[in-house]
C-alpha cells in the first residue's frame, strides 16, 4: 500500500472547513425531519424514492440499496414508514411476486415540504460549498 501524500495546515484546514459545513448541512436535515414528524432515515427514504431515477416507486432491494442499508433494516423501514402512511405496497402488474414502495399522498406532502426547506438552505450554503469544493480540487497544489 503507498503512502498518503503528507498534508500541509491549510490543507487540514479546508478539509476540516469542508467537513464542517456537511455536517452543518446534515444537523439542519435531521432538525427539519424531526421537526416534520419523521426520523432523518424515513426523510433519506422519502426522498431516495420520490428521487429514483426514471420511476417514483422502488422495489425494497433498491432503497436498500440507495439508504446503505441491509435488505431486513430496509424492509423494517418501510414497515414502519406504512404504519405512519407515508408509503404503501404495491404489486407490480407485471409480476405480481414483486413489491414496489411509493409514496402516499400524505408521503409526498411531507417530502415537498422538507425539499423545499432543504432546497432554501443548499442555496444559501451553496456559496461556502462551490468554494470548499475549489479548494478541495486544488489540494495537491
Amino acid at each position: 500500500m503507498a503512502r498518503p501524500d503528507k498534508l500541509n495546515k491549510a490543507q487540514y484546514e479546508t478539509l476540516a472547513a469542508f467537513r464542517y459545513a456537511l455536517r452543518k448541512f446534515i444537523h439542519f436535515s435531521e432538525t427539519a425531519a424531526q421537526a416534520a414528524g419523521i426520523t432523518p432515515q424515513q426523510h433519506q427514504a422519502l426522498l431516495a424514492i420520490r428521487g429514483f431515477p426514471g420511476r417514483d416507486q422502488v422495489t425494497v432491494s433498491e432503497l436498500a440499496e440507495r439508504l446503505q442499508l441491509r435488505h431486513h433494516s430496509a424492509v423494517g423501514l418501510v414497515d414502519r414508514l406504512v404504519t405512519e402512511k407515508l408509503v404503501a405496497r404495491v404489486p407490480s402488474e407485471e409480476d405480481r411476486r414483486q413489491v414496489f414502495i411509493q409514496l402516499t399522498s400524505r408521503g409526498r406532502k411531507t417530502l415537498e415540504n422538507l425539499s423545499a426547506m432543504h432546497h432554501k438552505q443548499l442555496k444559501q450554503l451553496g456559496p461556502e460549498f462551490s468554494l470548499l469544493f475549489e479548494r478541495l480540487k486544488n489540494v495537491d497544489e
